[in-house]
């Protein structure tokens, strides 16, 4: 045996060989269960979220009771109702009323009637919020604005009945429009009686009492744009129209697609009670609509199944507008409401 030790090796150092450690990781938060795609299938989110949901259930509870069960009543356009019957009608007639009313000469005006102010009022009443908050969104006086904001929205805070009523004074033949264009020289000149009068009536009734409502909404889509987009258009040297033209109008452009959608949803139905109040038989050529003509032939003249009939007819149209505007505007801009 040799009186030399051997040599003992050093231990194995970190830097020699990876430690690997052998401690479990601490348990994270459980998991929520996801289907394909990554998202929460309903379920658990109505189970975890259901207070949110049951937000939902009286708006849902409205527009069953008051807009999806009445649909049913729409065979009575094919069938003949008659007053304490069934609700469904008498007798099944097919397509009669329907081709009644594509041969009733009265019912074509009431159609023109109603393109022609849907196209007025969409031309004139749909940009003029815009252009009100582009304007109000330049002013830097605080007060001013707001001046301007609160006599903007109270038109819309008040009734159409209030609103017919101060149209009717304001436009009477010793109202307040009538005694200006007297003291300029002119003839009074009776408004709410002269039918070429009555769009221009109702078009600028419309701009007025919507116009600050409108205006709203779009002040709120202004404040979600990046101010750093214009700080660089003025570095690159573009003045306000510019800023507004290649920042502004594209940042607000989703609001205006939907707003302009919805628009074009209702412009059939036209502002039915605002003419039934300020309308009558004199103006009837160019103020009889179809929502009107539908109260005066269903409810005056007890002829449900015709009314039906139009009124079917004309939510069709509406229906067929709203679905190639969302359609159009999804493939040329990018943006629909589905």
């Amino acid at each position: 045996m040799s009186s030399q030790g051997t040599v003992a090796e050093p231990p194995p150092t970190s830097t020699s060989m990876p430690a690997t450690s052998t401690q479990a990781a601490p348990p994270g938060p459980p998991r929520r269960p996801q289907s394909r795609g990554g998202k929460t299938p309903w379920r658990v989110a109505l189970r975890r979220d259901w207070q949110l949901y049951s937000l939902a259930v009286l708006p849902l509870l409205f527009f069953l009771i008051f807009r999806y069960l009445p649909m049913a009543g729409n065979v009575i356009a094919f069938r003949t109702f008659r007053p304490g019957g069934s609700i469904f009608g008498e007798e099944w007639v097919g397509l009669r009323y329907v081709e009644m009313f594509l041969n009733d000469p009265a019912f074509w005006n009431v159609f023109w009637n109603t393109i022609i102010l849907g196209t007025l009022t969409l031309v004139f009443v749909f940009p003029m919020p815009i252009i009100l908050a582009l304007l109000l969104n330049e002013v830097r006086v605080r007060y001013f604005k707001r001046f301007v904001q609160t006599v903007s929205y109270l038109p819309h805070f008040l009734s159409i009945v209030i609103i017919a009523g101060m149209l009717m004074q304001l436009l009477s033949l010793e109202g307040t429009v009538n005694q200006i264009v007297t003291a300029l020289g002119g003839d009074a000149i009776p408004f709410l009686q002269q039918p070429e009068w009555f769009r221009t009536v109702y078009v600028s009734s419309e701009v007025w009492q919507t116009v600050g409502w409108g205006t709203i909404l779009y002040l709120a889509a202004l404040t979600t744009i990046d101010p750093q987009l214009y700080e660089a258009a003025r570095i690159d040297g573009a003045n306000r129209w510019r800023q507004t033209w290649h920042v502004t109008l594209p940042g607000i452009r989703p609001t205006m697609i939907v707003l302009l959608i919805l628009n074009i949803g209702t412009f059939m139905a036209l502002g039915f009670e605002k003419i039934l109040l300020i309308y009558n038989p004199l103006t009837y050529p160019t103020a009889d609509v179809i929502a009107t003509y539908l109260y005066r032939i269903g409810l005056e003249s007890n002829n449900f199944s015709y009314a039906a009939a139009i009124g079917l007819f004309e939510a069709i149209i509406g229906l067929t507008l709203i679905l190639s505007a969302n359609a159009i505007s999804r493939r040329a801009v990018g943006t629909s409401l589905w």
